[in-house]
Protein backbone atom coordinates (compact mmCIF):
# COMPACT_ATOMS: atom_id res chain seq x y z
CA UNK A 1 0.00 0.00 0.00
CA UNK A 2 0.74 3.75 -0.17
CA UNK A 3 2.81 4.84 2.91
CA UNK A 4 3.19 8.43 1.90
CA UNK A 5 7.30 8.12 1.90
CA UNK A 6 7.35 7.83 -1.89
CA UNK A 7 7.18 11.61 -2.59
CA UNK A 8 10.36 11.65 -0.88
CA UNK A 9 11.80 9.70 -4.03
CA UNK A 10 13.29 11.71 -7.04
CA UNK A 11 12.05 10.58 -10.37
CA UNK A 12 14.01 11.57 -13.25
CA UNK A 13 11.13 13.11 -15.81
CA UNK A 14 10.05 11.62 -19.02
CA UNK A 15 11.76 13.51 -22.10
CA UNK A 16 10.95 13.39 -25.52
CA UNK A 17 12.94 10.02 -25.95
CA UNK A 18 12.16 6.91 -27.94
CA UNK A 19 9.24 4.66 -27.01
CA UNK A 20 11.16 2.11 -25.88
CA UNK A 21 13.94 4.24 -23.41
CA UNK A 22 10.24 5.81 -22.28
CA UNK A 23 9.22 2.33 -21.29
CA UNK A 24 12.27 1.93 -19.84
CA UNK A 25 11.87 4.64 -17.61
CA UNK A 26 8.14 3.98 -16.31
CA UNK A 27 9.32 0.57 -15.55
CA UNK A 28 11.75 1.98 -13.26
CA UNK A 29 9.72 4.58 -12.13
CA UNK A 30 7.65 1.93 -11.21
CA UNK A 31 9.91 -0.25 -9.61
CA UNK A 32 10.83 2.50 -7.64
CA UNK A 33 7.35 2.81 -6.06
CA UNK A 34 6.66 1.11 -2.63
CA UNK A 35 4.02 -1.11 -3.68
CA UNK A 36 3.20 -4.74 -3.69
CA UNK A 37 3.66 -6.97 -6.35
CA UNK A 38 0.08 -6.57 -7.61
CA UNK A 39 0.04 -3.22 -7.95
CA UNK A 40 3.78 -3.19 -9.36
CA UNK A 41 2.34 -5.33 -12.43
CA UNK A 42 -0.53 -3.17 -12.68
CA UNK A 43 2.08 -0.24 -12.69
CA UNK A 44 4.07 -1.12 -15.38
CA UNK A 45 1.10 -2.38 -17.87
CA UNK A 46 0.06 1.05 -17.76
CA UNK A 47 2.24 3.84 -19.17
CA UNK A 48 2.15 7.12 -17.40
CA UNK A 49 1.00 5.76 -13.78
CA UNK A 50 4.18 6.01 -12.23
CA UNK A 51 4.07 9.54 -12.72
CA UNK A 52 0.31 9.98 -11.54
CA UNK A 53 0.81 8.01 -8.39
CA UNK A 54 4.03 10.19 -7.24
CA UNK A 55 1.78 13.54 -8.02
CA UNK A 56 -0.94 11.83 -6.50
CA UNK A 57 1.77 11.52 -3.14
CA UNK A 58 2.71 14.61 -3.57
CA UNK A 59 -1.33 16.43 -3.42
CA UNK A 60 -2.62 14.47 -0.46
CA UNK A 61 0.67 14.98 1.82
CA UNK A 62 0.71 18.66 0.99
CA UNK A 63 -3.26 19.01 1.29
CA UNK A 64 -3.35 17.09 4.21
CA UNK A 65 -0.72 19.58 6.05
CA UNK A 66 -2.81 22.35 4.95
CA UNK A 67 -5.59 21.43 6.52
CA UNK A 68 -4.14 20.47 9.76
CA UNK A 69 -1.46 23.87 9.52
CA UNK A 70 -2.90 24.34 12.94
CA UNK A 71 -3.50 21.26 14.67
CA UNK A 72 -1.06 19.51 16.90
CA UNK A 73 -0.63 16.80 14.72
CA UNK A 74 0.54 18.87 11.79
CA UNK A 75 0.52 15.65 9.13
CA UNK A 76 4.39 15.55 9.23
CA UNK A 77 5.25 12.69 7.84
CA UNK A 78 8.01 11.99 10.94
CA UNK A 79 5.71 9.26 12.39
CA UNK A 80 3.48 8.46 9.98
CA UNK A 81 4.15 4.38 9.82
CA UNK A 82 3.65 4.34 13.24
CA UNK A 83 0.65 6.02 12.57
CA UNK A 84 -0.93 3.76 10.16
CA UNK A 85 -0.69 0.95 11.77
CA UNK A 86 -3.33 2.45 14.41
CA UNK A 87 -7.30 2.97 14.50
CA UNK A 88 -6.68 6.88 15.36
CA UNK A 89 -8.57 9.65 13.87
CA UNK A 90 -5.94 10.74 12.01
CA UNK A 91 -4.99 7.67 10.21
CA UNK A 92 -8.59 7.65 9.19
CA UNK A 93 -8.29 11.30 7.32
CA UNK A 94 -5.37 9.59 6.13
CA UNK A 95 -6.73 6.58 4.19
CA UNK A 96 -9.46 9.55 2.52
CA UNK A 97 -7.11 12.07 1.54
CA UNK A 98 -4.84 9.60 -0.09
CA UNK A 99 -7.64 7.63 -2.50
CA UNK A 100 -9.39 11.03 -3.00
CA UNK A 101 -5.99 12.56 -4.19
CA UNK A 102 -5.10 9.28 -6.35
CA UNK A 103 -9.04 9.43 -7.35
CA UNK A 104 -8.41 13.20 -8.62
CA UNK A 105 -4.87 12.78 -10.04
CA UNK A 106 -6.32 9.82 -12.07
CA UNK A 107 -9.19 11.59 -13.23
CA UNK A 108 -7.08 14.28 -14.26
CA UNK A 109 -4.45 12.61 -15.99
CA UNK A 110 -6.85 10.82 -18.15
CA UNK A 111 -8.05 13.87 -19.76
CA UNK A 112 -4.67 15.83 -19.92
CA UNK A 113 -3.43 12.95 -21.55
CA UNK A 114 -0.68 11.65 -19.43
CA UNK A 115 -2.01 7.99 -19.55
CA UNK A 116 -2.33 5.64 -22.37
CA UNK A 117 -4.92 3.88 -21.74
CA UNK A 118 -7.65 6.34 -21.43
CA UNK A 119 -8.96 9.71 -22.32
CA UNK A 120 -11.28 12.20 -21.69
CA UNK A 121 -14.65 11.37 -20.12
CA UNK A 122 -17.33 9.84 -22.53
CA UNK A 123 -20.19 9.76 -20.02
CA UNK A 124 -23.32 8.44 -22.70
CA UNK A 125 -25.38 11.42 -21.15
CA UNK A 126 -23.18 14.24 -22.93
CA UNK A 127 -22.16 15.28 -26.66
CA UNK A 128 -18.63 14.67 -25.52
CA UNK A 129 -17.46 14.67 -28.99
CA UNK A 130 -18.46 17.88 -29.76
CA UNK A 131 -17.00 19.34 -26.76
CA UNK A 132 -13.60 17.38 -28.09
CA UNK A 133 -14.02 19.42 -31.31
CA UNK A 134 -14.03 22.34 -29.39
CA UNK A 135 -10.90 21.37 -27.42
CA UNK A 136 -12.53 20.41 -24.19
CA UNK A 137 -11.56 17.37 -22.21
CA UNK A 138 -13.70 16.13 -19.05
CA UNK A 139 -12.38 14.86 -16.38
CA UNK A 140 -12.36 10.94 -16.63
CA UNK A 141 -13.53 10.02 -13.36
CA UNK A 142 -15.62 6.67 -14.32
CA UNK A 143 -12.34 5.46 -15.47
CA UNK A 144 -10.15 6.32 -12.34
CA UNK A 145 -12.68 4.60 -9.75
CA UNK A 146 -12.81 1.25 -11.73
CA UNK A 147 -9.00 0.88 -12.08
CA UNK A 148 -8.55 2.27 -8.71
CA UNK A 149 -10.58 -0.50 -7.37
CA UNK A 150 -8.35 -3.29 -9.21
CA UNK A 151 -5.11 -1.21 -8.26
CA UNK A 152 -6.14 -1.27 -4.51
CA UNK A 153 -7.77 -4.45 -4.65
CA UNK A 154 -10.19 -4.25 -1.94
CA UNK A 155 -10.20 -8.28 -0.64
CA UNK A 156 -12.59 -10.02 1.44
CA UNK A 157 -11.67 -9.22 5.14
CA UNK A 158 -14.12 -11.14 7.02
CA UNK A 159 -13.97 -10.34 10.51
CA UNK A 160 -10.59 -7.88 10.71
CA UNK A 161 -12.37 -4.54 11.95
CA UNK A 162 -9.03 -2.61 11.59
CA UNK A 163 -9.44 -3.77 7.57
CA UNK A 164 -13.20 -3.03 7.80
CA UNK A 165 -12.38 0.35 8.77
CA UNK A 166 -9.46 1.08 6.50
CA UNK A 167 -11.47 -0.06 3.88
CA UNK A 168 -14.27 2.45 4.67
CA UNK A 169 -12.60 5.47 5.00
CA UNK A 170 -11.02 4.76 1.26
CA UNK A 171 -14.36 4.86 -0.08
CA UNK A 172 -15.39 7.95 1.89
CA UNK A 173 -12.22 9.42 -0.15
CA UNK A 174 -13.64 8.33 -3.35
CA UNK A 175 -17.16 9.00 -2.85
CA UNK A 176 -15.88 12.80 -1.90
CA UNK A 177 -14.04 13.59 -5.01
CA UNK A 178 -17.47 12.03 -6.64
CA UNK A 179 -19.43 14.11 -4.77
CA UNK A 180 -17.84 17.12 -6.22
CA UNK A 181 -17.81 16.56 -10.00
CA UNK A 182 -19.64 18.97 -11.71
CA UNK A 183 -20.89 19.22 -15.50
CA UNK A 184 -19.79 22.45 -16.96
CA UNK A 185 -21.03 23.65 -20.07
CA UNK A 186 -20.40 26.67 -22.65
CA UNK A 187 -21.91 28.14 -25.21
CA UNK A 188 -20.90 28.63 -29.13
CA UNK A 189 -22.16 30.90 -31.60
CA UNK A 190 -22.55 34.24 -33.04
CA UNK A 191 -22.30 36.88 -30.07
CA UNK A 192 -22.57 34.57 -27.52
CA UNK A 193 -25.59 32.77 -28.61
CA UNK A 194 -26.15 29.23 -27.39
CA UNK A 195 -26.67 27.77 -31.73
CA UNK A 196 -24.14 25.61 -30.17
CA UNK A 197 -23.51 24.40 -26.44
CA UNK A 198 -21.00 21.84 -25.07
CA UNK A 199 -21.00 20.10 -21.94
CA UNK A 200 -18.32 18.08 -20.00
CA UNK A 201 -17.72 16.59 -16.32
CA UNK A 202 -15.17 19.17 -14.32
CA UNK A 203 -13.60 17.72 -11.00
CA UNK A 204 -14.03 20.00 -8.47
CA UNK A 205 -10.56 21.61 -6.94
CA UNK A 206 -8.71 19.60 -4.41
CA UNK A 207 -8.78 22.01 -1.65
CA UNK A 208 -12.15 21.68 -1.13
CA UNK A 209 -11.76 18.17 -1.40
CA UNK A 210 -9.68 18.69 1.47
CA UNK A 211 -11.81 20.55 3.14
CA UNK A 212 -14.70 18.73 2.99
CA UNK A 213 -12.68 15.51 4.10
CA UNK A 214 -11.44 17.39 7.09
CA UNK A 215 -15.17 18.76 8.13
CA UNK A 216 -15.11 14.52 8.23
CA UNK A 217 -12.47 13.98 10.59
CA UNK A 218 -13.85 16.88 12.85
CA UNK A 219 -17.22 14.60 12.66
CA UNK A 220 -15.45 11.61 12.97
CA UNK A 221 -17.13 8.24 14.52
CA UNK A 222 -15.95 5.95 16.61
CA UNK A 223 -16.97 2.16 15.91
CA UNK A 224 -17.24 -1.13 16.77
CA UNK A 225 -17.88 -4.57 15.45
CA UNK A 226 -21.25 -5.88 15.46
CA UNK A 227 -22.40 -9.44 13.84
CA UNK A 228 -25.91 -8.57 11.83
CA UNK A 229 -27.99 -12.03 12.06
CA UNK A 230 -30.16 -10.93 8.94
CA UNK A 231 -26.84 -11.43 6.81
CA UNK A 232 -24.56 -13.41 9.51
CA UNK A 233 -21.39 -11.23 9.11
CA UNK A 234 -19.86 -8.99 11.21
CA UNK A 235 -20.47 -4.68 10.42
CA UNK A 236 -19.25 -1.64 11.95
CA UNK A 237 -21.64 0.03 14.09
CA UNK A 238 -20.97 3.39 16.42
CA UNK A 239 -23.37 5.73 18.27
CA UNK A 240 -26.81 5.33 18.52
CA UNK A 241 -28.63 8.23 16.85
CA UNK A 242 -31.73 9.84 17.57
CA UNK A 243 -34.72 7.50 16.66
CA UNK A 244 -32.97 4.57 16.57
CA UNK A 245 -33.69 1.54 18.83
CA UNK A 246 -30.50 0.74 21.30
CA UNK A 247 -31.17 -2.57 20.66
CA UNK A 248 -30.13 -1.85 17.06
CA UNK A 249 -26.36 -0.37 16.90
CA UNK A 250 -26.48 2.55 14.20
CA UNK A 251 -23.95 1.87 11.18
CA UNK A 252 -21.83 4.94 10.54
CA UNK A 253 -23.08 6.67 7.25
CA UNK A 254 -20.89 5.62 4.04
CA UNK A 255 -20.03 9.58 4.18
CA UNK A 256 -18.65 9.48 7.57
CA UNK A 257 -15.09 8.89 8.57
CA UNK A 258 -14.64 6.46 11.45
CA UNK A 259 -12.20 5.58 13.91
CA UNK A 260 -11.75 2.69 16.28
CA UNK A 261 -9.23 3.78 19.18
CA UNK A 262 -9.08 7.49 20.89
CA UNK A 263 -6.05 9.68 19.82
CA UNK A 264 -2.87 10.56 21.76
CA UNK A 265 -2.33 14.54 22.89
CA UNK A 266 0.49 14.74 20.11
CA UNK A 267 1.61 17.59 22.88
CA UNK A 268 4.99 15.41 23.02
CA UNK A 269 7.51 13.68 20.95
CA UNK A 270 6.73 10.36 20.35
CA UNK A 271 6.44 7.49 17.88
CA UNK A 272 3.70 9.11 15.98
CA UNK A 273 4.75 13.23 15.91
CA UNK A 274 7.51 15.41 17.35
CA UNK A 275 5.41 17.35 19.24
CA UNK A 276 4.66 21.15 19.57
CA UNK A 277 7.90 22.34 20.93
CA UNK A 278 8.86 25.27 18.81
CA UNK A 279 5.76 25.20 16.65
CA UNK A 280 4.90 28.93 15.67
CA UNK A 281 0.62 29.48 16.88
CA UNK A 282 -1.43 32.41 16.82
CA UNK A 283 -1.75 34.24 20.43
CA UNK A 284 -5.29 35.11 19.54
CA UNK A 285 -6.41 31.47 17.84
CA UNK A 286 -4.62 28.65 19.13
CA UNK A 287 -1.39 28.60 21.43
CA UNK A 288 -3.09 27.43 24.19
CA UNK A 289 -4.29 24.56 21.96
CA UNK A 290 -1.24 23.75 20.43
CA UNK A 291 1.04 24.44 23.02
CA UNK A 292 -0.75 21.95 25.66
CA UNK A 293 -0.50 24.46 28.37
CA UNK A 294 3.65 24.73 28.82
CA UNK A 295 2.94 29.01 27.17
CA UNK A 296 4.85 30.47 24.35
CA UNK A 297 7.81 32.43 23.41
CA UNK A 298 7.15 35.67 22.00
CA UNK A 299 10.10 36.98 19.74
CA UNK A 300 9.92 40.27 17.38
CA UNK A 301 11.74 40.46 13.79
CA UNK A 302 12.01 42.40 11.14
CA UNK A 303 11.25 41.23 7.48
CA UNK A 304 11.52 42.73 4.17
CA UNK A 305 8.55 43.17 1.77
CA UNK A 306 7.69 44.59 -1.47
CA UNK A 307 5.76 48.07 -1.36
CA UNK A 308 4.31 50.98 -2.88
CA UNK A 309 4.41 49.05 -6.26
CA UNK A 310 3.89 51.16 -9.59
CA UNK A 311 3.16 49.91 -12.70
CA UNK A 312 5.92 51.59 -15.79
CA UNK A 313 5.63 51.77 -19.28
CA UNK A 314 5.10 49.41 -20.86
CA UNK A 315 5.87 46.38 -19.20
CA UNK A 316 7.14 46.22 -15.91
CA UNK A 317 6.16 46.51 -12.04
CA UNK A 318 8.50 48.76 -9.57
CA UNK A 319 7.97 48.64 -6.27
CA UNK A 320 10.17 49.71 -2.99
CA UNK A 321 11.65 47.68 -0.40
CA UNK A 322 9.83 48.01 3.06
CA UNK A 323 10.47 47.12 6.52
CA UNK A 324 7.62 45.90 9.01
CA UNK A 325 8.59 44.44 12.44
CA UNK A 326 6.82 41.07 12.80
CA UNK A 327 6.07 39.31 16.29
CA UNK A 328 5.82 35.53 16.44
CA UNK A 329 4.62 33.13 18.94
CA UNK A 330 6.19 29.46 19.39
CA UNK A 331 5.22 26.88 21.94
CA UNK A 332 7.61 26.29 24.63
CA UNK A 333 9.24 22.77 25.22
Amino acid sequence: SLTGKEALTHFPSLGPSASSAQGKVHVKQCDLLKLSRKQKRLCRREPGLAETLRDAIRLGIMECQYQFRSERWNCSLEGRTSLLKRGFKETAFLYAVSSAALTHSLARACSAGRMERCTCDDSPDLENRKAWQWGVCGDNLKYSTKFLKKFLGQKRIGKDLRAKVDIHNTNVGIKAVKNGLKTTCKCHGVSGSCAVRTCWKQLSPFHEIGRLLKLRYDDAVKVFSTTNDAVGHSELAGPQRHGHSPKHPASPRSTDLVYVEDSPSFCRPSKYSLGTAGRTCSREGNCDSMCCGRGYNTQSRLVTFSCHCQVQWCCYVECQQCMQEEVVYSCKQ
